[in-house]
């Protein structure tokens, strides 16, 4: 893609939906959501099937959980920024249902420009790397979430990276689960901290 200057999110949103239409196992474009100069920007992996279906951002379960824990670490969702690394849903048919796909790193790689773009329009104090797919288009490496979770520059821009929540969807024990759902509460107060100094 050739550098090309955008008045608005409003202008790049359209601007990909051209360049990136919907396919067989892929969705059409789920644009990022919510306030310019916003605090904090929330880039996850890929819209899923609920949010492809809806056309925003972080509405499905993994959405509802984020917004539990938001609400915990008394960061209002109206005043952040929603996106995704890739702005398509990635999916494998079987039968009626419409199973996830992990976007490859070619796809990530090649989104990636845009979502440079959409930060430049939003300007947010701290980006949130929600999970290794969103780390490894923010960072422009791969980045083990585990490892390296908490402050981490995403090229000039403060950002933090942590677990995508539909991770802790997955942990089947109860009480682990409350567990890291806690932790997660921590890494976004710590975020909000970022963002406000």
């Amino acid at each position: 893609m050739t550098e090309q200057d955008f008045a608005s999110i409003e202008e790049l949103n359209e601007a990909m939906r051209r360049e990136f239409p919907a396919d067989a196992g892929v969705g059409a474009i789920v644009p990022g959501e919510g306030p310019i100069s916003a605090i904090i920007a929330f880039v996850g992996e890929q819209p899923g099937d609920a949010e492809d279906r809806e056309g925003r951002p972080f509405v499905g379960p993994a959405g509802r959980l984020l917004d539990r824990a938001l609400a915990e670490a008394k960061i209002d969702r109206r005043k952040c920024y929603m996106t995704n690394a890739v702005k398509q849903f990635h999916f494998v048919e079987r039968g009626k249902r419409r199973i996830h796909r992990k976007p490859s790193t070619g796809e990530v790689v090649h989104q990636r420009w845009w979502l440079w773009r959409e930060i430049d329009l939003v300007q947010p104090s701290v980006i949130v790397a929600l999970g290794a797919t969103a780390g490894l288009a923010l960072a422009e490496r791969s980045v083990a979430v585990m490892r390296e979770r908490g402050p981490m520059a995403f090229g000039n821009r403060r950002g933090f990276l942590t677990v995508h929540p539909s991770y802790l969807l997955r942990i089947p024990d109860s009480e682990a689960k409350h567990a890291a759902f806690k932790a997660f509460v921590e890494d976004l107060r710590q975020a909000r901290a970022i963002g406000s100094s």
